[in-house]
């Protein structure tokens, strides 16, 4: 299931020690939350879009974590097959992708995931450094990695790893009503934030017919739309779509959908 808090996220990455420390550097970073806060001003108060703010960035980091967990032993980790890192490099990059993804907005919606990459490089360099030590080559091999994940999340570009591929999903996957009702409550009510409120619970978890499968539970029907034009449009490009199944539930009761 879709995890919030920062605790259930340490939770999850606590075998990890490079991933909990990076976590730990980036929840206390003054610049990288800032520029969270700022996504947030952007996409909500000024554009009326759902939050893309630091709790955004804590629930899909952790889905990040979860969605990676289930899919390593069904896919080849790019970082592993060319040499650049291990397996636990591989989680940090999904990861660290994923928690970084929209910091672009606090510049502009308009071409985030380009501004986010320029904002990231410098904050990914100073980070790294102290989960990498002296491996300043590894550093910025997996920095690069990172960046094309943040810059693979648009929904038109197409990923190049597993990695970014598994942040772009689970970035995706954050559907459920929260996300929605600020926006909504300044007044936005239109298909987007409508469909958003109808969306109670996005669950992933190992599927039969494919490795992930991943349950969107809503109280009616507007939340196709939302399964269409975000989800779905995160899936086609991620380069796992023939990995992934995604199941509506309606009121506790599957529901047909062309999907």
């Amino acid at each position: 299931m879709v995890k919030v808090s920062s605790k259930l996220i340490e939770n999850q990455i606590t075998r990890n020690g490079k991933i909990l420390k990076l976590y730990k550097l980036l929840e206390l970073d003054v610049e990288t939350q800032s520029y969270l806060q700022m996504a947030n001003i952007m996409a909500v108060n000024r554009l009326r879009y759902n939050d893309h703010g630091p709790v955004h960035s804590r629930i899909v980091s952790g889905t990040a974590i979860e969605i990676f967990d289930i899919m390593k032993n069904y896919v080849e980790l790019g970082i592993v097959r060319e040499g650049i890192g291990d397996i636990s490099d591989s989680k940090l990059v999904a990861f660290c992708g994923a928690y970084l993804h929209d910091v672009g907005n606090s510049i502009h919606r308009k071409n985030h995931h380009i501004n986010g990459c320029i904002i990231a490089d410098p904050i990914l360099k100073r980070l790294l450094g102290k989960i990498y030590g002296t491996g300043i080559e590894k550093t910025f091999k997996i920095k690069q990695e990172i960046l094309q994940s943040i810059f693979s999340h648009d929904d038109d570009a197409k990923c190049l790893s597993v990695e970014s591929g598994i942040s772009k999903i689970a970035d995706g996957c954050d559907m459920a009503g929260g996300r929605a009702r600020i926006p909504y409550k300044l007044g936005k009510a239109d298909i987007h934030s409508l469909s958003a409120l109808s969306i109670k619970k996005v669950e992933v978890e190992p599927g039969i017919e494919t490795p992930l499968l991943i349950k969107v539970h809503m109280d009616n029907h507007a939340g196709i739309f939302q399964i269409e034009e975000v989800l779905m449009k995160k899936i086609e490009t991620s380069g796992l779509m023939n990995k992934v199944r995604v199941l509506p539930i309606e009121r506790g009761k599957e529901i047909k959908w062309s999907g």
